[in-house]
């Protein structure tokens, strides 16, 4: 279940990309991606991944730019998701 989760989450990532950045699309695909990584490793290990001392920076771009996605602004709300992404994974 979680590796369909995360893959339509993907898929609905780069749709909503593809539509010139179409807010309700990248929403759902941000929703269906975080779902799909707690089925995958686990609610507990997911929490404690993105709440670590060291990543709590990369871990509110995150979720700060799914929050500006969710208002609508979907350019800069991805731009900060990226971000969050990039610092996260070094």
């Amino acid at each position: 279940i979680g590796v369909g989760l995360v893959g339509f989450g993907l898929f609905f990532l780069l749709f909503g990309m593809l539509l010139y950045f179409d807010s309700v699309l990248l929403a759902f695909g941000n929703i269906l991606f975080l779902s799909g990584l707690v089925f995958i490793i686990g609610f507990r290990r997911t929490f404690t991944f993105f709440f670590q001392r060291p990543k709590l920076k990369g871990t509110s771009f995150f979720f700060g730019g799914l929050v500006v996605v969710l208002m609508r602004w979907p350019i800069l709300g991805m731009l900060l998701e990226a971000y969050g992404f990039i610092t996260l994974f070094r």
